[in-house]
């Protein structure tokens, strides 16, 4: 995956301009609560100078009104703030996600082959995370805080130049430190996203394969590998925690002798009468509205750092080509007849190595076509190829004379429907797994799938029936219960189009000559691809096709083949004998 750098301008174009007018009233509140805050300087100064002096009883009730009035004004801008741009900011956070997940679920299968779901899932929740430092009151803060030191510095020229002149000193390193700083930081932020993801991507499997690892008493085993994902992400935070201290300890540090040199000049400016006590006290919080922000400003600006990075990744994956861009797809199927062809297909997957050579198939409409062959020939590839998850490198897949690979995908997925041999299911009620692909099925047609695979025959041993709850993948159900309940949401999608991979791998005999049953009704008008291990099961196929090191070596029916006495007569009979 190639690294991106996310620019502040193409985050102003899609992030902020957007967001103009939100964030111009945050700019406004922010503006009015920075302007109230300068009143209490300059309530010290009148105070000490004239109201004290002065032994001005109402002049001190104007003070306190002033400053009281100042305080409100602040509570109130704070809470808009708030209110405002940091819900804004969770709102695009949840549409970020949205985006994302959207644009993951639209890449092609290969991606996935090559990539953690938990990662996956880290991303797509926790990069987007950052962007709430850019709309939410982070940004606003960082113009505020901007604002805060331009106009304390103004006001503290015209108190005293020379003091103002002897503080700018140790602010301007401590600038150019702190922006040193946060671009060494972001690409440890960049590391530290990709680390998250890799521990939580890792954890997900572990919680995943418990029982694997249980039965193979590989507890320890996990636990090291996690602590070593761990420590790396340990190690990651250590590095940027450095930073982030180094910023803050020179901020002290420098701003420390700052306050001590004013300290020495504004008690001699005094003592020399140069300087009034009330212009000292304001001079003195002046400053620290001008100092405040720009430590405030190191603090935003690293959580404004981490937001970038978490951009970075998320812009990896937005600009990543997804299968519907991989070519050019501007057919749109309608009303399907189902005629299949592979016309002189090859396919080979990222190592080029080629896996498929010279297919050629003619599987009309309606017809049942059955792939045989040792393990790794190619059979799921072909399958593959049919159901549009990958595309050939060489030759064509057609449906109806159409080239698959010009048509868009969810016209064509929309009339395909797939029985996979570890079929997924998922967490959830066996109702809700069976209407998955027609959430708006009627009773009678969900009763009708449900009778035609023969789920029934166990959820009736069930107290809930089909609102039993059969946990995450289906944990609580057998093999065979599993199976039943996938190809009765085959039956319920109704596809003019089935693949089934090793559909009655995982039943009892039994089962399987209900299944076999309910198999022979939904393939009746469709045209259909069957992957088996059992011969006995696919003997009815209109076509066998003896899939071999990646080429069909040999084609026909059922009877054809046993007379031919080559590879598939060898197989049937090794199998009758077990």
């Amino acid at each position: 995956m190639s690294k991106s750098k996310t620019s502040i301008t193409s985050v102003f174009k899609t992030i902020l301009w957007p967001r103009r007018k939100l964030l111009f009233v945050g700019l406004f509140l922010i503006v009015i609560s920075r302007l109230a805050s300068l009143i209490l300087p300059w309530a010290s100064k009148y105070l000490m100078d004239d109201v004290v002096v002065n032994k001005d009883v109402n002049g001190l009730y104007t003070v306190l009104m002033w400053v009281v009035a100042a305080i409100v004004v602040q509570a109130i801008t704070s809470f808009l703030l708030t209110k405002l741009l940091s819900v804004e900011a969770q709102k695009l956070i949840a549409e970020l996600r949205v985006k994302v997940q959207k644009k993951v679920l639209g890449l092609p299968i290969n991606f996935f082959d090559n990539a953690k779901s938990g990662e996956l899932v880290a991303r797509i929740m926790s990069d987007v995370e950052g962007v709430r430092n850019l709309v939410g009151t982070g940004l606003v803060q960082l113009v505020g805080g901007t604002l805060t030191a331009i106009v304390s510095l103004v006001l503290l020229i015209r108190i005293s130049p020379s003091m103002t002149a002897y503080v700018l000193i140790p602010v301007t390193i401590f600038a150019v430190v702190a922006m040193k700083a946060f671009g060494f930081i972001r690409p440890i932020f960049r590391e530290r996203g990709k680390i998250n993801a890799e521990v939580t991507g890792r954890l997900t499997e572990t919680l995943n394969g418990i029982r694997v690892i249980k039965g193979f008493n590989a507890e320890e085993q996990e636990i090291a590998t996690f602590r070593k994902g761990v420590e790396k992400l340990f190690l990651n935070v250590k590095k940027s925690l450095t930073s982030t201290a180094l910023v803050t300890s020179s901020a002290t540090l420098l701003l420390g002798l700052a306050s001590a040199g004013i300290m020495g000049m504004g008690g001699y400016k005094i003592i020399d009468e140069s300087m009034t006590f009330g212009d000292f006290l304001a001079f003195t919080l002046y400053l620290g509205f001008m100092i405040t922000p720009l430590v405030q400003m190191s603090n935003i600006g690293s959580q404004l750092t981490e937001g970038f990075a978490g951009l970075d990744r998320t812009e990896e994956l937005m600009n990543l080509t997804d299968e519907n861009q991989l070519n050019d797809r501007t057919v749109t199927l309608k009303n399907i007849k189902g005629d299949i062809k592979f016309e002189n297909v090859s396919f080979s997957y990222e190592d080029k190595k080629e896996v498929l050579h010279g297919i050629n198939i003619d599987a009309p409409s309606g017809s049942v076509t059955a792939l045989v062959g040792s393990s790794g020939s190619g059979k799921t590839t072909i399958a593959g190829l049919v159901s549009s998850f990958m595309n050939p490198n060489k030759g064509i897949v057609s449906i109806d004379g159409q080239d698959i690979s010009k048509v868009t995908l969810s016209s064509y997925r929309a009339n395909l429907g797939v029985v996979l041999q570890d079929d997924f299911l998922f967490e959830g009620t066996i109702r809700e797994n069976i209407l998955f692909p027609r959430p708006n099925a009627t009773e009678a047609q969900v009763q009708a799938a449900v009778k035609a695979a023969y789920v029934s025959e166990f959820t009736d041993r069930f107290d809930d029936g089909l609102e039993t709850v059969i946990g995450e993948r289906g944990v609580k159900l057998s093999g065979g219960q599993r199976q039943r309940i996938a190809i009765a949401r085959a039956v319920l999608a109704d596809p003019k189009i089935l693949i089934l991979d090793e559909a009655t791998s995982n039943l009892d005999t039994e089962s399987e000559t209900m299944i076999q049953r309910s198999l022979s009704e939904l393939m009746k008008g469709r045209t259909t691809f069957v992957i088996a291990h059992r011969l006995s099961t696919i003997r009815q196929a209109d076509q066998i096709l003896v899939v071999e090191n990646g080429s069909i070596h040999e084609r026909g029916t059922h009877d054809d083949l046993i007379k031919l006495e080559g590879r598939y007569h060898q197989l049937f009979t090794y199998q009758a004998r077990i």
